[in-house]
Order: structure tokens, then sequence, then C-alpha cells
């Protein structure tokens, strides 16, 4: 009996080492493919038709936008939401039978494959070129093409897995970004609601986040809330009526004239060749209540009584 229940114990500790292997073995593929999934998600690319450009995003921030080529006919180039599922360097041509890096390449010598319904990667990629003069235009059958400088660029930088998102949009790419999901930090544009004493109202410029702060542009947004504004390029000095106010102000300066009354703001900035104001500072510019509801993400402009 004695010697019947050492083996067993034995036995039992023999099976108790193997499935501690088993569930290393399997958690380490759990862990290399959580982390590989949290990677890629940190970025995207965005393509846009429309203007022939690609923006590559990484870390929640737009960090550089190329120059691309893209489809002869608006359907060559599909739209849509595609995972990068290979990166290929000096991949032949194979339709014409050219080998890869041979400077007759129409691929250039990177290949970043997008998974295009069942393609996986074999048909449609963002690739080099062998022509720099066809970057911009609309000349390819179907793929991206790069200045070669950019492809290389974007090859070590790019993770597989990322998604990239092909489009035609009048739409910004913190906008587009926004649109499919990809969590900006920092700086971007606003994507939620405005209203104007309970009515909703659209903007040519959007409303920005800039250094976590929401910033409006001043002249369409106090020209929402009824008022004038006049701008003097030589003093770089705005003039505005607001909600029966008279503004005065200098632009990036921390202080505004409200009645002839000093008051202290958040400087504002230009975005682009636009003045731009911090949203909490419409308030003590203009009297109108300001109210930002965080989780609705929606800006409510209400005029005093």
């Amino acid at each position: 009996m004695h010697q019947e229940g050492g083996t067993n114990m034995k036995n039992l500790k023999k099976w108790t080492a193997a499935l501690m292997l088993v569930a290393l073995f399997i958690g380490s593929f759990s862990f290399a493919g959580s982390a590989q999934a949290a990677g890629s998600g940190e970025q995207l690319i965005i393509i846009n038709k429309k203007t022939n450009q690609l923006a590559f995003f990484d870390n929640g921030k737009l960090n550089s936008t190329f120059p691309v080529a893209t489809g002869k006919t608006q359907d060559l180039t599909p739209e849509g939401k595609f995972k990068i599922v290979n990166k290929i360097k000096n991949r032949p041509y194979y339709k014409d039978n050219i080998p890869g890096g041979d400077p007759k390449n129409p691929l250039g010598d990177r290949w970043i494959g997008l998974e295009v319904g069942s393609t996986y990667g074999t048909t449609y990629a963002i690739h080099g070129n062998n022509n720099e003069n066809s970057i911009g235009k609309y000349v390819s059958a179907g793929c991206i093409r790069m200045h070669t400088d950019d492809i290389h660029w974007l090859f070590d930088q790019v993770n597989k897995g990322t998604y990239a998102v092909i489009t035609s949009s009048s739409l910004s790419f913190e906008q587009i970004a926004a649109n499919n999901g990809y969590s900006l930090n920092g700086n971007g544009t606003f994507t939620g609601s405005v209203f104007v004493n309970g009515k909703l109202n659209t903007m040519d410029d959007d409303i920005m986040t800039i250094d976590s702060r929401l910033y409006m542009p001043l002249r369409e947004g106090f020209e929402m809330l009824g008022g004038t504004v006049n701008w003097n390029a030589k003093t770089m000095t705005v003039t505005a009526k607001v909600g029966g106010k008279s503004i005065v102000h200098k632009a990036k300066a921390k202080t505004a004239k409200v009645n002839g009354k000093a008051v202290n703001m958040t400087a504002s900035r230009f975005v682009g060749n636009k003045l731009y104001i911090p949203l909490r500072d419409v308030s003590k510019l203009s009297g109108y209540t300001v109210k930002w509801y965080g989780t609705e993400n929606v800006v409510s402009l209400i005029a005093p009584k």
C-alpha cells in the first residue's frame, strides 16, 4: 500500500508539472497576442482619395502626412478599413516577370500588403514606384503608391496588424480617425455636437482640441452667436460685438478688453491662418454660458438673459 501510494504521488507530481508547462506555453502565446494587438491598436493609416494624401497616426497623434497616387478611376482603389497583413522588401512584379529590386519594377522596393476581401495582402498594397512623377495623381491599377523615401520611412514605422482606412472625404484626418474609433490624444478635431440656445449648429471650421483644451474659431464662433467681427491685419487685433458686449483682443495675447475693462484669458492661437480662442473663455468675453458635456460629447452655449 505504501509503495503504491508513493507511485501515485509521483505520477500526480509529473502530471502537475506537465500541466504547468502547458499553461505557461499557452500563456506565452496569449501575452504575445495581447502585446501585438495593443501595439497595432496604437497606429492607424488613412488614405484620402479625394486629396491623394496618406496620414500616419501613432500613439494617438497625427505623426506624418504624405502625397500618394491612387486608382485611375474611383472604383479601382477599394474603400474601407483593411488590416496590414504583410510587409515585403523587393517583391517581384509577377504580371510582367520583373524581379524584386529592379528599377523597372512598378511596385518599387517596399510592399505593405492589405487584407482586402480574400486577397490577404497579395493584390492591394501601399508600395513604392518606378516613376516619382506619378505620385499625387490618379494613375494606379488600384494600389497606393508613395515616393521612395516616404515608403521606406513608413515601412520601418508601421506595424503589421495596423489598419488602413481608405476613403474619399472632405473631413480632416483627425475627424476620419475619430469616426473609425481611433483614440486621439492631445490635439485634434472636436467630433461632438455644438448647440446654441438649444439649437444644433454646424460649423465650417471645426472646434479643435489643443493641449487637452477646446478651442473655437473666433470669427465663426462669435458670428454663430449673432455677433460681428472685424480683423485688423496690421495690428493683429480683433474687434467684436457679441451678446451686448464690445470685445477687443490682440492675437495670442492673454488678455482682452470687454466693454473697456481688461479680462484675463488663456492666450488665443492660430490654427492655419485662423485665430482660435479657448472655449471656456467665450463665457468671459461674450457673457454666454458655456457648458461641455463630456460623456455626450456636446458643447452648449446659452445667451445671457
